[in-house]
């Protein structure tokens, strides 16, 4: 670890991806800072409360908490924001202050507070439609859904504050997919996971889409590394960072193979398919991360699906069919979030 990066602030840090994120960095040696609202559950962290961990209750539109918790911190990793497409659903102003907003305020607030580093959590659903065979980082950028346009709109607010003592990088993940303490099943792989688990038969809807993906313990690699990495590998870059790009179709077939393989009673499992709208489709490359920085994913679409499997069979899900704590749009309705 950066020995100057020591003390980090994750925005988002009890969700999804934070809550696997944080461990490893606390394993790691580093002071970390987790904002969040804790809407998902407060006890994600029980198991690893220490002085190096500082859990704060709040959100990123709270400006006056950034200016009380930023000093100190050398740097931050942006993962808050309401998550997925579908999230919009929900609000689409509510989405717009959390995701747009509230980001250059964030931004210009770690700089004047000393942080070195700002690594930014985007999506490479910011590509749209494509047919191009490798979308590249240089791809033109043809957001579709409210989520993934304000998503772009960040990224230049970010590199415009780029600077010698200011070292920003973007990241453009694709659908991360795994086991985590604080489980989603709104997520490609995971819903069909579930599904296939917990009724014995998958719905795929269209199934012609191509939809990168990544397993959640590869992000939480690269992240770590971004905080080790030298300033003038990463500074100003942009990264793509997937590994398996396949149809939902193909992702159904992994999911019932490896689910009829590893639970008990789930010998066949039936694939339905049905009419979609959503046409996202596109598919990245990653030659990029690899060449400059080389990252390369170690794990698999089906060691995700391994890695829930065995947490279903280990009764680490409370009734995740129904579970308002596993589903982001619906545990935000339920708590009427303006």
């Amino acid at each position: 670890m950066n020995e100057t990066l020591r003390s980090v602030l994750i925005t988002g840090g009890a969700g999804y991806v934070g809550s696997v994120l944080v461990p490893r960095l606390l394993k790691e040696g580093c002071h970390v800072k987790v904002l969040d609202l804790y809407i998902y559950g407060e006890d994600v962290f029980k198991e690893y409360r220490c002085l190096e961990l500082e859990e704060i209750k709040g959100e990123i539109r709270d400006q006056s908490l950034l200016k009380e918790i930023l000093p100190g911190c050398n740097a931050v990793i942006h993962l808050a924001c309401i998550s997925n497409d579908p999230s919009f659903e929900l609000n689409t102003a509510l989405s717009r202050s959390i995701n747009y907003d509230a980001f250059e305020p964030l931004v210009e607030i770690s700089k004047k507070s000393g942080v070195r580093r700002f690594i930014y959590a985007s999506t490479a659903s910011v590509y749209g439609v494509s047919d191009d065979p490798e979308i590249t980082e240089e791809h033109t950028l043809v957001p579709i859904t409210d989520y993934n346009k304000y998503k772009a709109l960040c990224e230049p607010i970010l590199q415009e504050r780029q600077s010698d003592n200011f070292t920003t990088v973007i990241v453009r993940p694709a659908t991360i997919c795994g086991y985590s303490p604080r489980q989603r099943f709104d997520l490609t792989v995971n819903v069909l996971t579930n599904h296939a688990v917990n009724t014995g038969q998958i719905t795929v809807f269209g199934g012609y889409q191509k939809r990168p993906n990544l397993h959640i313990q590869d992000i939480v690699n690269l992240y770590t590394q971004l905080l080790e990495e030298d300033e003038e590998r990463i500074s100003g870059k942009i990264f793509n960072v997937g590994y398996q790009n396949h149809t939902v179709r193909d992702i159904a077939e992994i999911v019932r193979t490896v689910v009829q393989q590893q639970v008990p009673g789930r010998n066949s499992i039936e694939i339905v398919t049905t009419p979609s709208d959503d046409i996202r489709s596109y598919h990245i490359s990653s030659k990029k991360i690899r060449r400059e920085l080389g990252f390369i994913p170690k794990h698999t679409i089906e060691d995700a699906v391994r890695d829930m499997c065995k947490a279903f069979v280990a009764g680490k899900f409370v009734k995740p069919m129904t579970n308002l704590l596993y589903y982001n749009i619906k545990r935000m309705q339920s708590l009427g979030m303006e």
